[in-house]
């Protein structure tokens, strides 16, 4: 996709959008349930059901995806998307790209063994290492622009609200 097929598909949705602010908010949602046994989530994903489960640092064996290893795959998804979108509009051409998060996290915190000890990914830094001939200021406007419109990497910077329910 070029600059101008991207302009021509976001145009009339962004044209909309002006018009009618509240057409904008987009749901989205992700469904799960307790379908496999032990101390696990079983989640139903585009490429099919992820079984998440215990990390071997909380007592887990390691066959199950661990919840920190999804957050990061979806904020990775999200920031290498997005560049690649603001790449697009920008006209920066990209050869390849290779991307990485990494995180950490206090495994003291998550089983409750230090209430000083942080429960969640902290220090979480996606790194983009591109190939292309875009100067040193386009890959800061590059870096700042997914940093802002990233949808997960800002929806970290603002905890969801967690409900449990009888259903």
């Amino acid at each position: 996709m070029d600059a101008s097929t991207l302009r021509a598909a976001q145009a009339p949705l962004k044209e909309r959008y002006r018009a009618d602010p509240a057409a904008a908010r987009s749901g989205t949602v992700a469904t799960g349930d307790y379908r496999d046994p032990e101390v696990t989530a079983t989640i139903d994903g585009f490429a099919g059901p992820v079984r998440a489960g215990l990390h071997p640092a909380t007592g887990g064996d390691g066959t199950d995806a661990c919840s920190a290893d999804l957050l990061l795959q979806a904020v990775l998804g999200c920031a290498g998307v997005t560049l690649r979108a603001v790449a697009t509009a920008m006209g920066v051409e990209i050869r390849s790209a290779r991307l990485r998060a990494d995180g950490w996290w206090d495994a003291r915190g998550t089983l409750g063994l230090d209430r000083a000890a942080p429960v969640g990914v902290q220090d979480v830094v996606v790194t983009i290492l591109l190939d292309t001939d875009a100067d040193d200021a386009a890959l800061e406007r590059l870096a700042a622009a997914t940093e802002r419109y990233c949808v997960v990497g800002r929806s970290l910077a603002q905890p969801p609200e967690i409900r449990v329910a009888r259903s």
